[in-house]
């Protein structure tokens, strides 16, 4: 099974598809997660990506086409993939086809997620990350059971940079300037289906597994 998140920042792409992977065994590729890696270990790309997502803007297509089509071939998505943040554009959306069909493979399910920009705002200058181990959290839907300390490994949570108003307003003009045309590519094909990202989490989750059909 092989599916990807579309939606805007903040949408939820990255929960859902976390859970999609666990529920499915397959594996969760985060665009997010590579790019977050290279920028701790500062390695070339992620200096470069850094300016980038530091001012709201989106790393372009030729700095993170080659590191997702790579992971994608990793031996350990054999059993499938749920591919979170990327494509972003028309460009990368027709990179990852040519991509697979060199080795005869297809996308199965294309899920968008739609929640209004007022809503993304609001949601995303709450999220914390950690700055250990990079998991998320939200100050009112998901908090850590103590304030600005990670569930999981006990590091300090942050508001990251990419995450406060007038960044997110900033990034969100650039995806809809974009998405539009990734929208009606993944339509012609006919795997793209529309999610409501306002529900509860639990029942987004619960309208993805329908669509699965698993």
């Amino acid at each position: 099974m092989k599916i990807l998140m579309l939606g805007s920042p903040g949408a939820g792409k990255g929960t859902q598809a976390q859970w999609i992977a666990k529920k499915y065994g397959i594996a969760h590729i985060s665009t997010g997660d590579i790019l977050r890696v290279n920028i701790k270990n500062e390695t070339e790309l992620g200096k470069k990506a850094k300016i980038y997502m530091d001012q709201g803007l989106l790393v372009p297509d030729d700095l993170i086409c080659d590191l997702v089509i790579n992971r994608i071939f990793h031996l350990d998505v054999v059993n499938g993939y749920v591919l979170d943040g990327f494509p972003r554009t028309l460009s990368q959306a027709e990179v990852l086809t040519a991509a697979l069909d060199q080795s005869d493979v297809k996308v199965d399910h294309v899920i968008y997620i739609e929640v209004p920009d007022a809503k993304i705002v609001n949601r995303m200058s709450g999220r914390r990350v950690c700055l250990v181990c990079g998991a998320t959290y939200h100050v009112k839907y998901n908090p850590p059971k103590v304030e600005d300390k990670c569930d999981i490994c006990g590091g300090v949570l942050i508001l990251r940079d990419d995450d406060k108003p007038e960044t997110v307003r900033k990034r969100l003009d650039i995806y809809h300037a974009q998405m539009h045309t990734l929208i009606d590519y993944y339509n012609a094909a006919s795997i793209l289906v529309k999610v409501d990202g306002t529900k509860d989490i639990d029942k987004v989750f619960q309208d993805i597994v329908k669509i699965l059909g698993v």
